[in-house]
């Protein structure tokens, strides 16, 4: 009775999907997809042994995954290879263009057949958080019951756009973007392969390197790029960056990210935000991303220059460069450009001070320079038994029973008592704390408050 309610509109894994009944006429990216687990490439932390897709397929264990991640990073590829490496039947729903209605039906197709043959489904809902509450709820008594394997796609952040009931009943898998070697490895198979391109073309070094940079971490992309340039070269002519671009319509941005381009760049990038030219910074910054600079390491130099070359001149700068870091993480690319450039319009439109990094920098200066000195007895750790006849806490004035909240009193050691590390400048919300930490040091130092500058 196998296939008894195998769905006519291809639901079962074994038909092609609609419309493609000849393989050679679906995109390359979807002849080349995986058909078991030891094909898919990328996301070993996903695919190792006790990991729950693992256990999916060899234990032929139900449960209910959303699977996180940008695009073409395998989402659906995982889904399909599940449902074929258990003979399960696989239903593909579109939270794009199907409803409550195509739901419940494929839930309803599934549990009969669940009953009468004991087949199980897969149920794979992409772009899942297109789905409103109501919408997604329609799924929750299929999950909860395990009438279906449910897997649900996002490259949206699940907490945020998934309802809590379904999240809850689901493991979340990440996957991530697949590296240079990752994407090397997907472009030359389906080059090679009978399935792909079957060795009917060549792609040079050089080629190959600009594809990798424009796929961007998304398998597909460099599936579909690599596709475009085959269809405009005869059998066996190399595919060059000429014709790439040709194909592709994108041209070559010349950087090497791993030579001197990489360093110029980035250089260039961030001597132009601290210089205040923020139509500068722009241009490097899409530059990097053009070329397939990594944009976490992008976000990183961010969040130095926060505090390197603003500090409290603007203290938000860091916060705007860390929120932009964190959605670097959560959105990706291409999306995550957005976050990108509004850090670099403020970071760039920000008062600048070099204050912060030189006052750490001179301390560490003085400490390699042995200007360790001991702690001052009043300010050791006086709280375990026998400290106070050894003189710990001896003196010490608690800072809140002062007015103001701070006494006149000696922190740093003997050898660097009365340096002076932090030399605000006058620069944005930085004079500001110019006239605090002059106040401070007045009363700190039991000495008259210096007049303030005059306007």
């Amino acid at each position: 009775m196998e296939g008894l309610f195998d769905d006519p509109r291809g639901g079962d894994a074994a038909p092609p999907p609609p419309g493609s009944l000849d393989p050679s006429s679906q995109p390359l990216a979807v002849r080349m997809r995986p058909r078991s687990l030891d094909e898919v490439v990328g996301q070993g932390h996903l695919l190792g042994p006790g990991t729950p897709i693992r256990q999916l397929v060899d234990r032929d264990v139900p449960m209910s995954l959303v699977l996180w991640g940008p695009p073409g990073t395998g989402k659906t590829t995982l889904a399909t290879v599940v449902s074929h490496a258990t003979s399960r039947r696989f239903v593909e729903v579109s939270a794009v263009s199907d409803g409550v209605k195509r739901v419940r039906a494929e839930i309803d197709l599934a549990r009969r057949e669940l009953g009468m043959t004991g087949r199980q489904t897969v149920l794979f809902v992409d772009e899942v958080h297109r789905f409103n509450k109501a919408q997604q709820d329609a799924l929750l008594p299929a999950v909860e019951n395990r009438w279906v394997s449910f897997i649900g796609a996002t490259t949206e952040n699940p907490f945020f756009s998934v309802i809590s009931p379904l999240l809850s009943r689901s493991l979340l898998l990440t996957l991530e973007p697949l590296g240079e070697d990752e994407l090397r490895e997907v472009i030359r198979r389906a080059i090679a392969d009978e399935r792909g391109l079957g060795g009917r073309v060549e792609l040079d070094t050089a080629a190959e390197d600009h594809l990798i940079r424009l796929a961007g971490g998304d398998a597909r992309r460099s599936l579909t790029y690599l596709e475009a340039a085959a269809l405009v070269v005869g059998d066996g002519e190399p595919i060059d960056v000429d014709v790439l671009e040709k194909a592709v319509d994108r041209a070559a941005v010349r950087y090497d990210r791993e030579g001197d381009q990489h360093y110029d760049v980035i250089s260039a990038f961030i001597k132009s935000i601290r210089g205040s030219d923020v139509d500068a910074a722009l241009h490097y910054l899409a530059r990097m991303l053009e070329a397939g600079e990594d944009a976490r390491f992008i976000a990183r130099r961010l969040i130095v220059h926060a505090s390197e070359d603003i500090g409290m001149a603007d203290p938000t700068a860091l916060q705007t460069a860390t929120a932009a870091a964190q959605a670097v993480e959560f959105v990706g690319l291409p999306e995550a450009r957005i976050n990108l450039a509004q850090a670099v319009i403020h970071l760039s439109l920000a008062p600048k001070s070099n204050a912060v990094i030189v006052a750490v920098n001179e301390a560490v200066s003085d400490v390699t320079k042995g200007l360790v000195g001991p702690v001052p007895g009043h300010l050791r750790d006086a709280h375990y038994k026998g400290a106070a006849k050894v003189g710990h806490g001896k003196g010490y004035k608690y800072a809140h029973n002062h007015p103001g909240g701070v006494v006149s009193q000696q922190y740093a050691p003997d050898n660097v008592h009365g340096r002076e590390y932090y030399r605000p400048t006058k620069h944005g919300a930085e004079s500001r704390f110019s006239e605090v930490l002059s106040r401070l040091r007045s009363v700190l130092r039991g000495t008259p408050t210096p007049p303030a500058d005059p306007p």
